[in-house]
């Protein structure tokens, strides 16, 4: 544990998901492998080209995802919508008509979203959440769309955020845009400094949760590239060693 600036009252606490409570890498590894055999079985495709079997991988959707945002750049906060859009155009330029499309990217989607939560919280992160939880209010904010209930997390966390388009069509960006931590702090009643952010990324939750006036703690021990460029209150190589920082 290393401390770069002097950490002050903590009222509650947040907490990023992918590679904070949990490795993300594995997760979604074994779920491109499952999208393209499930790509590669879709009767919905045979006879419509010779070789979208070879090229229904990650790098075939990625040209389709960056049509979607340069044409809607506001998908590019919302994981969800952006994925159904890159469906939809990957499978209009495979041959399918424009309902046809629809129908298969909704279907793809829904089974992405099966398993985007189909794993298991290491232990030490449910008894770390269940520890805090006793003396701290917590939220989660997120990027991505993993769900905590699927998870058995969500009991933990008094509020939960994901970016992208909410039920009442406001948009919340993603980290490092201040809107989440905005509206936890709004939300949870406390001044923004008093808000410990705890993640990975030293782009989207140090260098975000600082400019939205919290304070940080940078979880360094997974290595997906996500440098620091700002430095945090606190570093940790283990998410558990906030019990140590919090609960001593």
């Amino acid at each position: 544990m290393k401390f770069y600036r002097r950490l002050t009252e903590i009222k509650a606490i947040s907490f990023d998901l992918d590679d904070t409570l949990y490795s993300n890498k594995p997760v979604m590894l074994a779920i491109e492998a499952k999208m393209i055999a499930y790509f590669s079985a879709l009767s919905a495709l045979k006879n419509k080209t010779t070789d979208h079997q070879k090229r229904l991988d990650i790098r075939f959707w990625a040209h389709f995802r960056r049509q979607a945002i340069k044409h809607q750049p506001e998908l590019s906060h919302d994981v969800v919508k952006v994925r159904l859009v890159t469906y939809r155009l990957g499978f209009i330029s495979l041959g399918l008509t424009a309902a046809e499309a629809e129908q298969q990217a909704q279907m793809a989607l829904a089974y992405f979203i099966q398993l985007r939560s189909d794993f298991t919280v290491p232990e030490q992160s449910i008894n770390l959440l269940k520890n805090l939880s006793s003396k701290y209010p917590l939220v989660a904010i997120s990027n991505g769309n993993v769900d905590t209930k699927a998870l058995d997390i969500a009991q933990y966390f008094q509020h939960i955020y994901h970016a992208g388009w909410q039920g009442n069509d406001t948009l919340l960006k993603q980290k490092p845009e201040s809107d989440m931590f905005t509206l936890a702090c709004q939300q949870l009643g406390i001044e923004s400094s008093q808000l410990l952010h705890v993640g990975d990324c030293g782009r989207a939750d140090i260098q975000g949760a600082l400019i939205a006036g919290c304070q940080t703690v940078w979880l360094s021990c997974y290595d997906v590239g996500k440098p620091i460029t700002v430095l945090p209150h606190c570093e940790i190589t283990k998410v558990n060693q906030l019990a140590a920082l919090l609960l001593g």
